[in-house]
């Protein structure tokens, strides 16, 4: 399985995601023990799965 590491404004801000929702301007994503995080006012701007990254910025 492919865990991503959540980076926003260069820092790691939460690990081991397996599942990511883009909507109305909000991020949620989940990892895998199902604890869950919203990042409010971003968008996902890159999915590097060779480096399990997922990058956001803010809107």
């Amino acid at each position: 399985m492919c865990e991503f590491k959540v980076i926003l404004n260069g820092k790691e801000v939460f690990k081991d995601v397996v599942y990511a929702k883009a909507e109305d301007g909000t991020v949620t994503v989940r990892d895998v023990i199902g604890e869950s995080k919203e990042f409010k006012n971003c968008k996902i701007t890159e999915v590097d799965v060779n480096n399990t990254r997922l990058v956001l910025s803010k809107t």
